[in-house]
C-alpha cells in the first residue's frame, strides 16, 4: 500500500514511506517538546517537494519508493492567521524552506468563527473592522465546528491536513459547546478520513487537557505520537514515541524501537537517534 510521507526523512524511512492513507494522527506533546514543530515540518516539507525539488533534495533527500505525495496540503488554525503561522514556521526551519513552500500550502483561518461569540474585539481577529452594512450582507458566521467540517469535506480527500489545534477547541467548552461535541467530531473525523484517503495531523497540548479528555482523543485517532521532555544531568532532551498506531506500531516493535530522540534544526523537526530494546 502506498504511504503518505510525514515529511520527516528518517521517520519516513523507518516507516517504509510514512503513514497508511486514510489516517488521523494525533500529535500530542508537552509545551515546546516538538509536536508543533513536527506539524510545521510536515506541512512545509510536503509542500517543498512540489515547490522546489532541489531544496527538497537538500533538506529531505529521496522520497521512499513506497511513498506518494498528498494531492494538496491544507493548514487549519482556529486562532492564528497565515502571517502568524508563516512567521512561526520561520522560527522552526530555514527561511528558504518556508519561502518556497508557502505558496503550496492552503491556509484556512477559523478565527472569525472561533471568536465571534467571545468578548474579544472584532478588530483583534479580523483585518478590517466590519461595518453594519457588511454584517448585513454577510450574515452571521457559521459556528466553528460547522465551518471546520465544511472545509474538510471540501478539501481533505487525498490531502495532508494539519489541524492547529484541538487544544483551542477544548478551551471553548462551556454552555455553548460541550466536551462531547468535540469528542464526537473527532470520532466522525476518523471515520471520514478513511474514505478521504489522505493524512490528517491533529495537534494537542497535553498540558491543557485532562487524562480523560486525552484518552478520548487518542481513542478517536488512528495513531498517536507523543512528544515529551526528558532530563539527564544538566540538560533536557526532546523525545518522541508512538503511543499507538495500527499498522505502524507493529513495525517499530519488530525492530525493537521504543523511543526516538529528536532535534530541531534548519531543516525543521528531525530524529537524531533511535532507542532500542537491548
Amino acid at each position: 500500500m502506498t504511504s503518505l510521507p510525514f515529511g520527516v526523512a528518517r521517520l519516513d524511512s523507518i516507516l517504509d514511506g510514512g503513514a497508511p492513507p486514510g489516517n488521523v494522527v494525533l500529535l500530542a506533546g508537552e509545551s515546546g517538546a516538538g509536536a508543533r514543530e513536527f506539524l510545521y515540518t510536515s506541512a512545509a516539507m510536503n509542500a517543498l517537494a512540489r515547490a522546489d525539488e532541489a531544496l527538497f533534495d537538500l533538506y529531505y533527500g529521496d522520497l521512499p519508493e513506497s511513498a506518494a505525495l498528498p494531492d494538496e496540503i491544507h493548514y487549519l488554525s482556529f486562532t492564528a492567521d497565515t502571517g502568524a503561522i508563516t512567521r512561526e514556521m520561520g522560527y522552526t526551519m530555514a527561511d528558504e524552506i518556508v519561502d518556497a513552500a508557502i505558496d503550496e500550502i492552503s491556509f484556512r483561518d477559523l478565527s472569525a468563527e472561533y471568536f465571534q461569540l467571545s468578548p474579544i474585539p472584532r478588530d483583534w481577529y479580523e483585518d478590517e473592522t466590519a461595518s453594519i452594512a457588511d454584517l448585513g450582507d454577510r450574515g452571521e458566521y457559521e459556528d466553528v465546528l460547522t465551518a471546520f467540517g465544511d472545509y474538510l469535506s471540501a478539501h481533505a480527500e487525498g490531502s495532508l491536513v494539519c489541524i492547529d489545534s484541538v487544544t483551542d477547541l477544548v478551551s471553548m467548552v462551556s454552555e455553548d459547546m460541550e466536551w462531547s461535541d468535540i469528542a464526537m467530531v473527532m470520532k466522525g473525523l476518523k471515520k471520514a478520513a478513511y474514505d478521504w484517503g489522505g493524512l490528517i495531523l491533529v495537534l494537542v497540548n497535553t498540558d491543557s487537557v485532562t487524562d480523560r479528555e486525552f484518552g478520548a482523543l487518542t481513542d478517536a485517532a488512528g495513531g498517536t505520537f507523543q512528544f515529551t521532555w526528558e532530563s539527564g544531568g544538566s540538560q533536557r532532551a526532546r523525545t518522541m514515541f508512538v503511543r499507538e498506531f495500527r499498522g505502524v506500531l507493529s513495525r517499530l516493535e519488530a525492530e525493537n524501537i521504543v523511543r526516538f530522540e529528536t532535534e530541531i534544526h534548519e531543516g525543521g523537526f528531525d530524529i537524531s537517534d533511535v532507542r532500542k530494546i537491548r
